[in-house]
């Protein structure tokens, strides 16, 4: 991959976190303070403990977006709470996908309808991302998904795609949403450089998260994660180098799941980083 390409893809990165005890401290012993923090939240656990983890960090200086599904947002009362708690915590970010909480544990059982409510109650949110799924969704038809984006543009401010270890499935779906004026930033869904033992190992002990449980539904990855030579982020960062960087593909930055894996994964990029001579 060109040097300038890969080192403007690594210096503007989104780390994903789950939260869980631990959490807290491993993003303030490896993450520098210019890297978003993004907290997923769980179907188990709720809403809590995103919210909570997502208000220490940002009062620590983080730049937080923590996750709001809607299949977890109990009612309009509900989403108004989350709204002024994080208002209250000073984040400005929040990313909206649907969960996969089943049943849903209210009225909202997509994003679309809480990003609506979002922009009745004034836009009290500055950035608000939505996500995209380069490889098919479990559920849904992927003209389906494509069509979802275009309906929440006016809401939303930026896209950030599921995981994909296919270069060229992801460079025609960048190209596919492009064609339909699908124009959000976005921010492309990478691996960190997890190992599958460790990742098992983390799942077991901080429960079912929203990431871990789209990894657990498509066992094969795991597969990718623990084959020698199977998976490395830079390789699927240049084999999609031309994608990646092209100027109609809009790309932001890389969204990085780190699976709590956060020393590794920042370890990783800072190597990276210095071997490009960033």
């Amino acid at each position: 991959m060109g040097t300038a390409g890969l080192r403007a893809l690594l210096d503007s990165v989104r780390y994903e976190v789950l939260p869980s005890k631990a959490t807290e401290d491993k993003v303030l012993a490896h993450v520098p303070r210019d890297v978003v923090v993004t907290v997923t939240a769980s179907p188990v656990k709720g809403l809590e403990p995103t919210l909570d983890l997502a208000g220490r960090l940002a009062a620590h200086g983080y730049r937080v977006v923590p996750h709001v599904p809607a299949r977890l947002l109990r009612d309009d009362a509900h989403l108004k709470e989350v709204v002024d708690r994080l208002g209250e915590a000073g984040v400005d970010d929040v990313f909206v996908p649907a969960g996969d909480a089943d049943p849903p544990a209210g009225e909202y059982d997509g994003a679309l309808p809480v990003l609506r409510r979002l922009s009745e109650l004034g836009r009290p949110f500055a950035r608000v991302g939505v996500t995209g799924y380069p490889e098919s969704h479990p559920l849904l038809h992927d003209d389906l998904t494509v069509q979802a984006m275009w309906d929440k543009r006016e809401h939303a401010t930026y896209l950030v795609s599921n995981l994909c270890f296919d270069p060229r499935a992801l460079g025609e779906w960048i190209v596919r949403i492009r064609r339909r004026d699908v124009t959000l930033p976005l921010y492309v869904g990478v691996a960190g450089p997890v190992q599958r033992a460790k990742l098992l190992a983390m799942a077991t002990k901080i429960g079912v998260g929203e990431s871990t449980r789209f990894l657990t539904k498509h066992a094969s990855w795991f597969v990718r994660f623990a084959a020698p030579g199977g998976y490395a982020p830079e390789r699927l960062l240049t084999r999609a180098e031309q994608a990646l960087t092209a100027p109609s593909a809009g790309v932001a930055g890389l969204h990085l799941f780190t699976f709590n894996q956060i020393a590794e994964t920042e370890r990783w990029r800072r190597a990276l980083l210095d071997r490009l001579g960033g």
